[in-house]
């Protein structure tokens, strides 16, 4: 679901805004459309656990490292761990590497530009919004 600010509105003595938003459901920003969605949705799934977040920090870190020296770090089984690694893998934010029985995971950080650009249009699109609405609130005029 998506927000347009339509319209501003200020009472009497020109001091309190109400603004009204109308939903759009089916409106897409010119800014964010290029971003492949079930892409930017795997990133957002994988980063969105604290512990695929703080295993991601520690290989960009530490560089390469073995999937058992990573578990060494948390309170939880192997397996479990592998299955953490499994969701960065799928997303493309780690590599794995396997040297006969040892498994290397390192970062693979051209996925994060993806997440990176989709914050930056996101930014963009509430400074721009926020621009708007402070020239309506300075000029009472709407553009």
């Amino acid at each position: 679901m998506y927000f347009d600010l339509m319209r501003i509105e200020l009472d009497a003595d020109r001091r309190l805004p109400a603004a009204y938003f109308v939903c759009r459901e089916t409106l897409f920003n010119h800014m964010v459309e290029s971003i492949d969605d079930a892409k930017l949705s795997r990133l957002l799934k994988a980063v969105s656990d604290s512990t695929r977040r703080s295993l991601l920090t520690r290989v960009c870190q530490q560089g390469a490292s073995r999937v058992t020296d990573l578990a060494t770090h948390y309170d939880m089984s192997l397996n479990a761990i592998s299955k953490h690694i499994k969701v960065l893998e799928g997303a493309g934010l780690v590599k794995r590497t396997t040297i006969g029985r040892t498994h290397l995971i390192e970062a693979g950080t051209s996925q994060v530009e993806i997440l990176s650009n989709w914050f930056a249009s996101l930014k963009s699109i509430w400074a721009l919004s926020l621009d708007r609405l402070e020239n309506v609130l300075n000029t009472g005029e709407e553009e």
